[in-house]
């Protein structure tokens, strides 16, 4: 059985002084297409290696949050880092038994499921397996768009 693995930056989650006039530098001197809920979605794709290559259509969020946010707690950091995937159970199990610090924490959505821990310098990493009708999980087959 292979192991568990990251497929993608799911996001870049940081605290900010003012999310909303940050965000509108971004968008107005970057051209970041931010959203009315303050972050943006960057659309990507990448071509599966063979022998079955697919080429999968996904997405990564930007996203600034306020500076008193507690949703990066027990991590000290000003940041968090959001990794997608492909088995949040096999992943956290793989992690624990490393001796990784796997948080008690979970959340399952609309969006997915989503899993923490966090390194060996404090961050918290968000891990995130997409939920099935998740856009980032489109495929076509071959390689199309």
């Amino acid at each position: 059985m292979s192991k568990a693995k990251v497929h993608g930056l799911g996001g870049l989650f940081f605290k900010a002084k003012d999310p909303e006039s940050l965000g509108r530098w971004y968008a107005e001197h970057l051209g970041m297409p931010v959203l009315p809920w303050g972050g943006a979605v960057l659309e990507w794709q990448r071509r599966d290696p063979a022998p079955e290559p697919r080429l999968q259509h996904g997405y990564t969020v930007w996203g600034p949050f306020k500076p008193d946010t507690e949703y990066f707690q027990p991590s000290q950091k000003d940041y968090m880092i959001n990794l997608r995937v492909d088995d949040l159970d096999a992943m956290l199990a793989q992690l624990r038994e490393a001796g990784a610090q796997v948080l008690d924490r979970r959340e399952d959505c609309e969006n997915g499921q989503f899993g923490y821990v966090l390194d060996p310098e404090g961050t918290l990493i968000e891990l995130w397996q997409p939920s099935a009708d998740d856009p980032g999980l489109q495929e076509n087959e071959g390689g199309g768009e």
